[in-house]
C-alpha cells in the first residue's frame, strides 16, 4: 500500500494555525522536528520556534503521571512509615532552596485536581505555600466542587491575603468559593465571640464543618515563621507556645509533637477552623518543604490530619530521620 506524505508550505498554514499544527504533530503524532519541518516546508529551527511559542501561549500542557512521584522508594517508605494514603515526592538534585520549594508547589498543583470528585468541599489554608500551589494550577474544570477559606484574613509580607489564596485556587479549579470575611485574630476574646455569632460569619464558619477535603501547609515555630510575619502571633506569643511544647503551626493553631492542639490565648481570639474539624477527612493534603518544616510536618501527621503528602526528597529524608 502506498503511503501519502503530508507536505505543506508555511504559506498554506499561517499564524496561530501553523503553531498548533506543529505542536500537534510533535506531541500527539510523535514526529520529530526534522520530519515536521519537511512536512510543513520550513526549517528545523522554525519548528523549534513554533514549539516554543506553543508553550509560551499556553497551547501545551506538559505533566508527568502522578505514579511517577507516588510509587518510587521514598514515597512508599513515607506512606508506610506514617500510614498515609499516598505521598508525592519531588526530586531535588538540582536547584536552590527556593526552586525546590516552587517545584513542590507545582507538584501539588499537578496532583490536586486528580484527587477531587463531584460534590467535594475543599478547605483551603493560607500562606505562601498554598498561594504558590494556586499560582501553579492549570485552569481546569471541576464539577460541583466548593472551596472554603479555612482561616480569616491577616496581614502578610508576601503581598497576598488569605482570601486571595482560596479565591485564586477556586478560580483555577472552576469551583465555587466561600470566603471567611473576618480577621484571623482579634484583640479581644469577647469581640471574637460576637463576630462569630454574626449570621454571615456564622454561616461561613459552619461551611467549614462540611469540608471533606483540605489542603494546608505546616508552619514552623521559629521567629521567621509566617504566623509571626503575618501578625497572627507576636514574638512573645510564639515563645509562650514553644514553652508549652508547640512544635508546629497548622491553620494558625499551634500543635505539639503528637499533633495535639496547644491551647492558649490565641484560640479564644481566632476566627477560623478548629483543628478537630480537620480530622477524619477523605483527604488532608499537606504541602510543605524545608529543613525547618520537617518536625512540624511530622507533628501534623502524628495528629491524624494528613492523608496525602507533597514534599521534596530532601525533606522526606529528614522526616524519616526524625522518627
Amino acid at each position: 500500500m502506498a503511503t501519502t506524505t503530508r507536505r505543506r508550505s508555511a504559506g498554506q498554514v499561517s499564524g496561530e494555525s501553523i503553531v498548533i499544527e506543529a505542536a500537534w504533530m510533535y506531541y500527539h503524532e510523535g514526529h520529530n522536528q526534522t520530519e515536521i519541518a519537511s512536512q510543513l516546508g520550513v526549517s528545523r529551527a522554525t519548528v523549534v520556534n513554533y514549539l516554543q511559542e506553543a508553550k509560551e501561549r499556553g497551547f501545551i500542557r506538559i505533566s508527568l503521571a502522578p505514579s511517577a512521584f507516588t510509587t518510587h522508594r521514598l514515597a512508599i517508605e513515607l506512606r508506610e512509615k506514617f500510614n498515609l494514603t499516598a505521598a508525592y515526592i519531588l526530586p531535588d538534585e538540582t536547584g536552590d532552596e527556593e526552586n525546590r520549594f516552587l517545584r513542590v508547589a507545582r507538584g501539588a498543583a499537578e496532583w490536586l485536581p486528580s484527587l477531587l470528585q463531584p460534590g467535594d468541599r475543599l478547605g483551603v489554608s493560607w500562606g505562601r505555600t498554598v498561594f504558590e500551589v494556586a499560582e501553579a494550577l492549570e485552569q481546569t474544570r471541576t464539577t460541583d466542587v466548593t472551596v472554603s477559606q479555612l482561616v480569616g484574613s491577616m496581614a502578610t509580607p508576601y503581598g497576598f491575603t488569605a482570601e486571595i489564596c482560596s479565591a485564586h485556587l477556586a478560580q483555577r479549579l472552576g469551583a465555587k468559593c466561600i470566603n471567611l470575611h473576618a480577621p484571623a485574630v482579634l484583640s479581644d476574646p469577647e469581640l471574637a465571640d460576637r463576630l462569630r455569632a454574626e449570621p454571615i460569619i456564622r454561616d461561613q464558619i459552619d461551611a467549614l464543618s462540611h469540608c471533606n477535603k483540605a489542603i494546608f501547609a505546616a508552619g514552623s515555630c521559629n521567629h521567621q515563621s509566617h504566623i509571626v510575619g503575618s501578625g497572627v502571633a507576636s514574638h512573645a506569643d510564639l515563645d509562650w507556645y514553644v514553652g508549652q511544647g508547640a512544635t508546629g503551626v497548622l491553620c494558625g493553631r499551634f500543635i505539639d509533637e503528637q499533633g495535639r492542639s496547644v491551647p492558649g490565648d490565641l484560640d479564644d481570639r481566632m476566627i477560623g477552623v478548629e483543628l478537630d474539624k480537620l480530622l477524619n477527612l477523605d483527604m488532608g493534603m499537606l504541602v510543605s518543604d524545608g529543613a525547618d518544616k520537617a518536625l512540624p510536618m511530622v507533628s501534623a501527621i502524628a495528629g491524624g490530619y494528613v492523608t496525602h503528602l507533597v514534599t521534596s526528597a530532601t525533606t522526606a529524608k529528614e522526616m524519616l530521620r526524625l522518627v
